[in-house]
């Protein structure tokens, strides 16, 4: 019997492989020019200054995924090389350094109609067309098998529709056999996979199991398949393992401990590492090295990216913007291409096998908001399309749309080549690129004083070059009218700005730290003196040591729960000494709430007489100040501040920085 939907979801899925592919034929003949045979147009003179690296092996790995390249193509996005021509993307990559192409897989990427949820519409036939694309110009692939119909991530791991409801044995035998299909298809196309991912992210899960004996069943399956094709195709393809938040280095080593004494095969312990949320270099360095001494694998960066401007290019906003980088860096094509050098230095450092930067082709589709809806809603090429909310309504399905990743290209929105991508030449990485010195950033002044002390402004700030090796201070003069407006009697943020060398501008916060009366407010002491009340059936709180996670130090107060809905409040009670008028404030992140309320309330001698609430629990450090203002008390009085969340099972977040102070 023919099924009549499932041939409906065929056609369209042929329909559009073939649209992409004609699309893609296209680039690569268009004008009469053959293009797989022009002459080589790397970025010769970039304008960014490069450092070679100590002892560099050329034969690293400099990858790039661009598991959004058919759709992106099949919309209309072109890319320009470094004269301006247009070219195809591949050659681009492989004239300036790129050897190797990562792509994600998904099992089933459409709904029963056969339209795709989005993110590249990456099922094995994509991944096929995107091997093949890259073997002609020289470039190995590594497929990373997501074991998911979709997005599979530290937060989620969702299992294929196909194999819901089977036992752990079954399952696992269905993945072995999708795992040898698909890399037969992916191998049979000419793909050169040299790299095989059994999993993407899966500190926490894959294919919907979350026990660690049934993970570990999965991978021994996965492991198995890859090296059965291997061994029949008479290819050499390494299988690499895949976590992040390698910035929890107990967590982190602990999933290699686990990996050897369930004795999985694999050769390769492989980490996302992105600097703006993953901690110090030093410590992912010092992790792989760790692994890599301990148990005899290989260690690989196998994502990470950095934002080269703020602005977003489709609408749809930035995953991360000038306010989640912090240290020597900034916005900049010459930042992006430093974080790029350090962390492939460290990896180098400790004989690691490179580095693969994640969606570095992703640019905006279509001309204004509304074409852009419709395009990616269409071709697939926003991280998610309506029609994925089949499979994932609680995230995708609610809040599906264009590419957050636009702003870390390395192409701008029009799709010109940056200078940055020259950071993946070997020559540059050997021999380096010099250019002329100058001031790339003055990384954040930040002056902290208490109320009623005096001002004294710094006669030299920190400069970051473009040549790092010339970092240093400089001097600086301050604007005495922004100084004179610093009330050092009033808690608050001041701006001073001040001249530095050839005129350019730095400025400077200046911040009067409010009298706080509270004990441990930022919960860097653990939990005394708050107390934690809940109307549940235990406590979903808990001192977190996690700095990302937190608005200030190391800690801060954490709550999930994935079994019942949450309902609790954490506070801390004062005596007053002094008459006069009283405000508080504190701040929270998190997400996956549902409909949720957060409130920040001031009690007085028990009863509540001043609060503030909302939802305010919209994404991961999303940070949100809460402030209520202008309790009266007198000498003696007891006030008690606090924070009340109510959410839904599965919400999580931190509470962080409390601050009560006299007016």
């Amino acid at each position: 019997m023919v099924n009549k939907n499932k041939s409906k979801r065929i056609g369209k899925r042929l329909i559009a492989f073939a649209a992409a592919l004609t699309m893609v034929t296209a680039s690569l003949t268009g004008c009469g020019k053959d293009t797989a045979k022009a002459e080589p147009a790397p970025i010769e003179n970039p304008s960014i200054y490069i450092a070679p690296i100590a002892n560099y092996d050329d034969t690293s790995i400099r990858g790039m995924d661009i598991s959004s390249i058919l759709v992106e193509e099949a919309s209309g996005v072109k890319y320009y090389n470094a004269n301006g021509e247009e070219e195809d993307l591949f050659k681009i990559l492989s004239d300036n350094g790129v050897n190797y192409i990562r792509v994600r897989v998904w099992n089933d990427p459409y709904d029963a109609d056969g339209h795709g949820y989005g993110g590249g519409n990456n099922d094995a036939n994509a991944a096929a067309e995107i091997g093949k694309r890259a073997a002609e110009y020289g470039m190995k692939l590594n497929v990373d098998f997501h074991y998911s119909d979709f997005w599979a991530d530290p937060k989620k791991q969702m299992c294929p529709k196909a194999w819901k409801g089977m036992d752990i044995d079954s399952k696992a035998q269905a993945l072995y056999d999708y795992t040898v299909e698909s890399l037969k298809t992916i191998l049979d196309a000419g793909a050169d996979v040299g790299m095989v991912q059994i999993g993407n992210e899966i500190n926490n899960g894959l294919a919907g199991e979350t026990k660690e004996e049934n993970i570990m069943d999965l991978l021994k399956q996965a492991s198995k398949a890859v090296r059965d094709v291997s061994k029949e195709k008479g290819k050499d393809i390494k299988i690499a393992v895949h976590y992040t938040e390698v910035d929890d280095v107990i967590m982190i080593t602990k999933k290699a401990l686990r990996l050897s004494e369930n004795e999985i095969d694999y050769d390769i312990f492989g980490i996302s590492y992105y600097p703006f949320w993953h901690g110090k270099l030093r410590g992912m360095k010092n992790t792989l090295n760790t692994i890599k001494a301990t148990y005899g694998k290989d260690v690989c960066v196998l994502e990470t990216s950095f934002p080269y401007t703020d602005e977003d290019g489709d609408g749809f906003g930035n995953s991360v913007s000038a306010g989640d980088i912090t240290g020597e860096y900034t916005c900049s094509i010459q930042s992006q291409a430093n974080s790029v050098w350090d962390i492939m230095d460290s990896v180098s450092e400790i004989g690691g096998l490179g580095v693969f930067y994640w969606e570095g082709a992703w640019i905006p589709v279509g001309s204004d908001g509304n074409s852009n809806k419709e395009i990616w809603n269409e071709k697939g090429s926003g991280w998610a399309s309506k029609y994925s909310a089949s499979y994932d309504p609680n995230d995708a399905g609610k809040y599906y749309g264009g590419s957050s990743w636009d702003n870390q290209a390395f192409f701008d929105h029009e799709g010109h080549v940056l200078d940055s991508l020259a950071v993946f030449n070997p020559k540059f990485l050997t021999e380096g690129n010099q250019v002329d010195p100058k001031i790339e950033m003055i990384p954040e002044v930040i002056i902290e004083i208490s109320q009623g002390s005096e001002l004294t402004m710094p006669e030299t700030v920190y400069a970051v070059y473009n040549d790092r090796s010339l970092n240093g201070e400089i001097h600086v003069f301050w604007d005495e009218g922004d100084i004179n407006n610093v009330d050092t009697r009033t808690g608050g943020d001041y701006n001073v700005k001040g001249l530095i060398k050839d005129g350019a501008t730095v400025n400077a916060t200046v911040k009067v730290s409010y009298a706080n009366l509270l004990e441990n407010s930022g919960f860097e002491d653990g939990l005394s003196p708050w107390t934690v009340s809940y109307s549940m059936d235990s406590n979903p709180t808990d001192i977190q040591t996690k700095a990302a996670d937190a608005l200030a130090g190391e800690k801060a107060f954490h709550f999930w729960s994935g079994s019942e809905d949450e309902d609790f409040w954490v506070e801390q009670t004062v005596t007053i000494e002094e008459d006069g008028n009283y405000s508080a404030f504190g701040s929270i992140q998190g997400g996956d709430a549902g409909d949720h309320y957060v409130e920040l309330y001031i009690k007085k001698n028990g009863e509540t007489v001043a609060m503030f609430g909302g939802s305010y629990l919209t994404g991961w450090v999303n940070w949100h100040k809460l402030e209520v203002e202008d309790v009266s008390a007198v000498a003696g009085d007891e006030l008690t501040v606090g924070m009340s969340v109510k959410c839904q099972s599965g919400g999580w977040g931190t509470i962080d920085e409390f601050c009560l102070y006299k007016d």
